[in-house]
């Protein structure tokens, strides 16, 4: 143990370096801590994960917002000849075409989607602008599925920061005639001597609402996304290219010969408005009028040279001055094309600069036309001209807010037609008012104004053509006038909605903000519960109280709709006559004085003139009160020979008889205001040659409101064979137009001998009506309420019922809300003819 022992002096020794060891430590430590706080050092970077782009279908039906497009530049050729000849005998509804469309890359994205359906993609680029550097692709494909997608994948990444890329697709598609997108239409051209047949011609023309353009080019078919286009259009050299703007057609041969039709460059606009059309040189002709827009009217050329356009293109002129007025902002293009089509699936459509109709929509026969007809084409024609501010000009954000054109459209179309003599001022109530509440009183009705993320498919977006879209919204925009201080207030608020949002999309809080601008009044209080609720409520008066309520009017009640309007009530009482205002804001009752009436001889009534989207009632005493100041001052009017000759009256139909039979010997002397009545009388009462004479004169006849008249004539027959002979017209062109097979079979569907023929009809053809007549904004709602509106048996709800349950997944969209509508109706009918039944029995026996 002793060889381990250590002397004294080292032991101290290494005590003192130890100590000295932890001192110095210390010292380092406080220095260290010092030094830290004064000079701190700098973090170490935690790795950064590179950016993840996103992949794979966007989450909606709705187009991703990772670019936007700027212009296209589109180039269409049509292989399609106007007529079959001896020089050529091979006809082609083959197209082909290229565009480019410039995008502004919003953020760093590696994929591009455009809409494409029906349509054979075959090749597709993707450049930058500035350097035309193309980028290199993983792959593209187009999702055959309601979204309609053409997903274009990069391997490169596209920089945000709003940089330029071109995208460029080469594509081949077919003409259908299915009456949307870009489409083939037939019409019967007539020999120039006996022994020569008739010529069957052809021509294109489009029509891109809601969804259609998209089956003519790769684009961004959404209402937002506005762009300018530049098209080109290569076709047959007998043929004529229209489109939105001015065209030069140049010719050029390469192994054939073609004309090249180049148009100028549109204004920003949206991909629904865009138009072609191409159509025989020598079949169709123009009137124009020159003026600070060139305005024309093109129809073909028998028309044209029997001066059946010659209204059109008078009160033209006129309303688009008096639009250039009303809204304190001039048109914006150089011309206007008003086109008269053989064939389209609507009545027209305001495609900018290039507006399409049917040919009795836009064509009128001085002569044989009624009145109405006449009103007619001055209506339409001012609908029309509107959207080139509501629509064009300034066009909804999304379809949800579809009303916000179609609505301001046809309310200014009664001030567009004061310009040309028509004050239908009168008639609104009946028109727009009355038939709105129709369909507003079912549960399955819509708000005019939803979130955009509830509309989605086309199925949906066509749904939203009816109307409670039409025609609750002019009324409703009618009312608001009245709210805000009248028509002058409203189209102040109307001139700066227009100025603000020009060439852009607004929503319908956009249009709220710039009348709140004229007004003390709160007018997104107000409009948000007629916008965005559904339905409309009754009022109900109790004038021995002054006690008012308010709730939802439905024709089938199912309870729980416990809803409250702002309701402007404009009123008076007998004994003064002065208008009075109450706003009623809650469900009630609430008490007011005002609508107190001690006197037994006083009557109030409200809503004067039917300005507010509701219905009136009153207590008892009030009603008995009205209905005897009916009687002692009343008007008897809208057509007496019409309800003579319908009800049987002999006096009428020997007369209609008699004038359908000197029209059969060569004089008709028929007054056209009288001549769709007397017709319809004749045949009504007449035998299966009195049925073949309309039938030949309709066939022969030329002007389009002839042809109408007659067409309506022919389904007055109380003959089963003969209307069962005419449903199967419909389903051959050449006797029957596709444009017109709807409102034919809605004719048949009036006459009570036809109701159940026509209904038997449409379900047994329903594809064929839905695949031929198109799914644009053909109304099938239209149809299918015309056909069942006499539905009041269970027997008849269980066959609305089991063709519900027989709609395909394909078709069942677009229907599908119209059959809950009549279903719904249907239920309603049955009710009311359980309860009214025998009081209905018991008044006509006793009276």
């Amino acid at each position: 143990m002793a060889r381990f022992r250590m002397s004294k002096a080292v032991a101290i020794g290494i005590g003192v370096l130890t100590v000295s060891a932890v001192c110095g430590l210390v010292l380092l430590s406080v220095m260290y801590q010092i030094q830290i706080n004064e000079f701190p050092p700098a973090s170490i970077p935690t790795p950064t994960k590179p950016p993840v782009l996103p992949t794979g279908l966007p989450p909606t039906l709705r187009l991703p917002d990772n670019v936007i497009p700027e212009s296209y530049k589109v180039f269409l050729q049509l292989y399609v000849y106007s007529a079959i000849t001896n020089n050529y005998t091979n006809q082609s509804f083959a197209f082909t075409g290229n565009s480019t469309v410039r995008i502004k890359c919003m953020r760093d994205s590696k994929s591009i989607f455009l809409h494409v359906l029906d349509l054979n993609v075959t090749t597709v680029e993707v450049r930058k602008s500035d350097s035309n550097e193309k980028l290199s692709l993983s792959g593209y494909r187009i999702h055959q599925n309601e979204s309609n997608f053409l997903e274009i994948q990069l391997k490169d990444v596209m920089t945000g920061n709003e940089t330029y890329y071109d995208v460029f697709t080469k594509f081949e598609g077919e003409l259908q005639n299915d009456l949307t997108g870009f489409y083939v239409s037939r019409y019967t051209k007539k020999a120039k001597a006996e022994e020569d047949e008739d010529q069957e011609t052809f021509l294109a023309t489009s029509l891109m609402q809601p969804t259609a353009a998209r089956k003519v080019f790769p684009c961004f078919d959404e209402p937002a996304l506005k762009a300018k286009f530049k098209i080109t259009i290569i076709h047959r050299p007998d043929t004529v290219a229209l489109s939105n703007q001015n065209g030069l057609s140049l010719r050029q041969i390469d192994g054939e010969e073609w004309s090249v039709t180049t148009f100028e460059e549109t204004q920003n606009m949206s991909t629904y408005l865009l138009a072609f059309t191409v159509l025989s040189q020598s079949d169709f002709e123009l009137l124009s009028e020159e003026s600070s827009t060139d305005i024309k009217i093109r129809a073909r050329r028998e028309a044209i040279r029997a001066g059946y356009a010659d209204y059109a293109l008078e009160v033209t002129e006129k309303i688009l001055n008096h639009y250039d007025y009303l809204f304190g902002l001039k048109h914006k293009l150089k011309k206007i094309d008003q086109i008269a089509l053989p064939e389209i699936s609507v009545g027209s459509m305001e495609s900018w600069g290039l507006i399409s109709y049917q040919e009795s929509a836009l064509l009128v026969e001085q002569n044989t036309a009624l009145t109405f007809d006449h009103e007619r084409v001055a209506t339409q024609i001012a609908h029309e001209l509107a959207h080139e501010w509501f629509g064009s000009l300034v066009t909804m954000r999304w379809w949800n807010d579809l009303w916000l054109k179609e609505g301001l459209a046809t309310y200014m179309a009664y001030f567009g037609v004061e310009a040309v003599g028509w004050n239908l001022r009168d008639l609104f109530v009946l028109r727009e008012t009355q038939t709105a509440f129709q369909m507003d009183s079912l549960n399955s009705s819509h708000p005019l104004s939803t979130q955009e993320n509830y509309i989605q498919t086309t199925s949906e977006i066509v749904a939203l053509f009816d109307d409670v879209t039409y025609r609750k919204s002019a009324a409703v925009l009618r009312m608001l006038a009245s709210y805000i201080g009248g028509e002058e207030t409203l189209m102040k608020g109307i001139k700066t909605y227009l100025t603000k949002f020009e060439f852009q999309t607004a929503a319908h809080k956009d249009l709220w903000e710039c009348l709140q601008q004229e007004t003390n009044k709160d007018v997104e209080a107000f409009m948000s519960t007629w916008i965005e609720q559904v339905g409309y409520p009754v009022v109900t008066i109790d004038t021995q109280k002054g006690e008012l309520t308010q709730e939802q009017f439905l024709l089938k009640q199912e309870g729980g709709h416990n809803i409250a309007w702002h309701i402007d009530i404009r009123y008076f009482v007998s004994s003064g006559f002065s208008v009075k205002s109450f706003m009623l804001q809650v469900s009630g009752p609430a008490e007011s004085t005002q609508f107190e009436v001690k006197d037994k001889d006083e009557w109030l009534l409200a809503n004067i003139n039917c300005i507010g989207f509701f219905r009136v009632n009153y207590d008892e005493e009030n009603w008995n009160k009205l209905r005897m100041q009916l009687e002692r001052d009343h008007y008897v009017s809208v057509n007496a020979i019409s309800v003579a000759c319908s009800n049987g009256l002999s006096d009428c139909t020997t007369m209609a008889s008699n004038l359908f039979k000197s029209y059969r010997n060569g004089t008709n002397n028929i007054h056209p205001n009288l001549r769709r009545e007397i017709y319809c009388s004749a045949i009504a009462s007449g035998d299966d040659e009195d049925w073949e004479f309309a039938w030949n004169e309709y066939q022969r006849a030329t002007a389009p409101a002839e042809k109408d008249k007659l067409r309506y004539a022919l389904s007055c027959t109380k003959e089963i064979w003969l209307l069962n002979r005419y449903l199967q017209y419909t389903l051959d062109p050449t006797k029957i137009r596709k444009t017109d097979i709807v409102s034919t079979i809605n004719y048949i569907a009036k006459n009570v001998a036809g109701q159940p023929l026509a209904w038997d009809f449409v379900r047994g053809y329903w594809s064929y009506i839905t695949q031929e007549c198109g799914v644009g904004v053909i109304s099938l709602g239209d149809l299918l309420d015309a056909v069942t509106k006499r539905f009041s048996t269970h027997v008849e709800l269980e066959e609305l019922r089991q063709f519900q349950r027989e709609q395909d997944k394909d078709t069942q969209g677009l229907a599908a809300q119209a059959l809950e509508q009549v279903i719904e109706r249907t239920e309603a009918n049955i009710e009311w003819v359980k309860e009214n039944k025998q009081l209905v029995k018991d008044w006509f026996e006793s009276n």
